[in-house]
């Protein structure tokens, strides 16, 4: 079987948890059509580059498919026909990559940076003074 990496943009209008069942789909398709999917990412709801159908946000999903490529056509055919699914991409790659896509990584550095900021500010907020002090 071949490896593929598929990202697909949804409507803004509907929830995460749309999202989340629109992937669980996604991946009991790809099981009845004798494929696996790898990991899911939900990207979260993020900015597009440019307009599409009038909208200018789009809820972000990424999933590995260990799949035949019978199986990606029809899951490209299905999603043509659904509704809140705005783009889709599906690109075959030669290993799926099983560590968080750049798109998490980044996220999670911000939280890690915002974390150390803010803890640093509680720190300097306390007494001001610090241990070991004049004699």
């Amino acid at each position: 079987m071949a490896y593929y990496e598929h990202v697909l943009i949804a409507r803004p209008e509907i929830s995460p948890q749309q999202v989340d069942a629109l992937v669980e789909d996604i991946t009991n398709t790809i099981k009845e059509l004798g494929g696996a999917v790898g990991k899911t990412e939900y990207w979260g709801l993020r900015n597009l580059t440019y307009r599409i159908r009038k909208n200018r946000k789009g809820h972000y999903a990424l999933l590995n498919l260990d799949c035949p490529p019978t199986a990606v056509h029809e899951l490209e055919r299905r999603l043509k026909i659904n509704e809140d699914v705005m783009r889709f991409k599906t690109i075959r790659v030669e290993e799926l990559d099983e560590e968080p896509s750049p798109i998490l990584a980044r996220r999670d550095r911000e939280e890690r940076r915002r974390a150390r900021r803010e803890g640093g500010r509680d720190g300097e907020e306390g007494g001001g003074e610090f241990e070991g002090g004049e004699d």
